[in-house]
């Protein structure tokens, strides 16, 4: 049998000594490190929730679609999801201080170009663009910050205000961005990066050294290529779907790619030395459901977000900044529950914070479904906002803790990352369900409350498989599937 990259007699690629580490540095140059680091991530998350509060102006000033707006989200989220491990492995051979400013100013001329977008089409296009900057951000600052701090307390203490900022910067985006659209106009939203990454560039440039990776994985091209031909396809039919008809030629016609890109990427990888997706992980059960529900979680949490900003301005005509503070409480809610949910899993497990968390989103989406109206009190779409903002804090962590527990060690950082890619996939598929199903209801004529009812219905049900996946997890089988796959490495 071929043994695999990466056992013993094979030489692959990734083996190469690097010629650059990153040598000690002083506790001062340490936090100063970290706060580059930190300062770049707040500006792509405030400017990622952000650009939701932005959508309903857009429409009314580019005259966009529905449809329209639902790419001008997913454009980032699909390039990002396909680009997240690609960069991580382009850092970790190229250089991450190269890697994370060459993502800061690809991220900038992005925002430079959306803000002067002059239709639809160029903002899709632009947005696209600033994913790929952004995918070099995540990954490569929390790689800089890991090799920065070698201390394991301290480690984790730079880790913990790293997620911290990334908190503050989903509670901020909604009212930063209300307030930009209100104060001055959509285009603010995209302005209001390029001041402050003028200073951090140069600040990461001065405190940050260079370092690479003593081993590297190689880049997978063609899977890459198919994971976006995928994605992509996939997410073209449910949106375009949505404005025309499931059954229309073009639509089966993608769904058709996106099946055969699908079953072409999982052959790839099965062969490459490489793989931008490790299929083997995927033998443990407890990797496979934490995976299925980081999807689950996401694609409600990102389509009712979506789907929450219209009903806020459209159906409700609040201005931006009035609704970006209504989409606080979920924000809050959500960092609330994220401590708790980690002292429980400490304590008892993984499965008690994934069962609140779904239990929460169930709560969150019967409010929904039932009561939710044209003329419902704001304060029940906070209460509802919250179930759903909670059931996030409360199975994040687990997911993550789950994914990457049941590898051996070695192999923690590649299943974290692709953890991290499913959550990225799922927030571009709620956007493009959620979507779609208000597009469809509101073309066929149905107030905005009653399109919006589909969505809800498959938050539900995300809810519901979220609660049988979290009692799934820790079965005896699926943690002797777990003991088996680890064994295999």
């Amino acid at each position: 049998m071929t043994s695999r990259a990466g056992a013993p007699g094979n030489h692959p690629r990734q083996s190469r000594p690097s010629v650059l580490h990153s040598p000690p540095v002083s506790r001062r140059r340490r936090v100063a490190i970290l706060a580059a680091c930190t300062v770049a991530m707040l500006v792509a998350q405030i400017d990622s929730t952000g650009v939701n509060l932005a959508l309903p102006s857009v429409a009314r000033d580019l005259r966009a679609t529905t449809g329209e707006l639902q790419w001008i989200v997913d454009s980032y989220l699909l390039v990002l999801a396909s680009l997240l491990m690609f960069s991580g492995a382009l850092a970790d051979r190229a250089g991450r201080r190269r890697v994370f400013v060459s993502g800061l100013l690809i991220f900038g001329l992005g925002s430079a170009l959306c803000s002067i977008s002059i239709n639809p089409l160029m903002l899709i296009a632009m947005r696209a663009l600033q994913a790929i900057g952004g995918s070099m951000l995540a990954p490569v600052a929390l790689s800089i910050i890991t090799n920065t701090f070698t201390d394991p307390r301290e480690r984790a203490q730079a880790i913990g205000v790293w997620g911290a900022v990334v908190g503050v910067g989903m509670a901020l985006g909604p009212i930063v961005g209300g307030a930009l659209v209100d104060a001055v106009d959509w285009r603010a939203v995209f302005w209001i990066n390029l001041p402050v990454l003028a200073v951090t560039v140069p600040a990461v440039l001065a405190v940050v050294p260079e370092s690479r990776a003593r081993a590297h994985r190689g880049a997978d091209a063609p899977g890459q290529l198919l994971a976006v031909l995928t994605l992509a396809a996939l997410s073209l039919a449910i949106i375009e779907g949505g404005e025309t008809s499931f059954t229309a030629p073009g639509i089966l016609t993608s769904f058709a790619v996106a099946l055969l890109a699908g079953a072409a990427f999982i052959g790839t990888e099965r062969r490459a030395n490489d793989p931008m997706i490790e299929l083997r992980f995927f033998r443990s059960a407890p990797f496979s459901l934490a995976t299925l529900m980081a999807l689950a979680l996401f694609i409600a949490y990102a389509g009712f977000m979506f789907v929450a900003t219209l009903y806020l301005q459209d159906a409700r005509g609040l201005g931006p900044l009035r609704a970006g503070l209504l989409t606080l409480p979920m924000a809050l809610s959500s960092a609330c529950a994220a401590p708790v949910s980690g002292w429980l899993v400490g304590r008892t497990g993984a499965r008690t914070p994934m069962l609140a968390g779904a239990a929460s989103l169930t709560v969150g989406s019967i409010l929904l479904l039932t009561l939710l109206g044209p003329t419902s009190p704001l304060t029940l779409f906070v209460i509802a906002g919250m179930c759903v903002g909670a059931s996030m804090g409360l199975i994040n962590t687990p997911i993550s803790n789950t994914a990457v527990s049941a590898m051996p060690p070695e192999r923690a950082g590649v299943a974290g990352a692709t953890a991290s890619t499913s959550r990225q996939v799922g927030q571009a598929l709620g956007v493009a369900v959620l979507g779609a199903c208000l597009n469809a209801g509101i073309g066929a004529g149905e107030p905005f409350t009653t399109a919006a009812r589909c969505g809800w219905w498959i938050m539900l049900a995300c809810g519901a498989g979220l609660c049988v996946m979290a009692v799934a997890c820790e079965t005896v089988r699926a943690q002797r599937s777990a003991r088996r796959a680890r064994e295999s490495w």
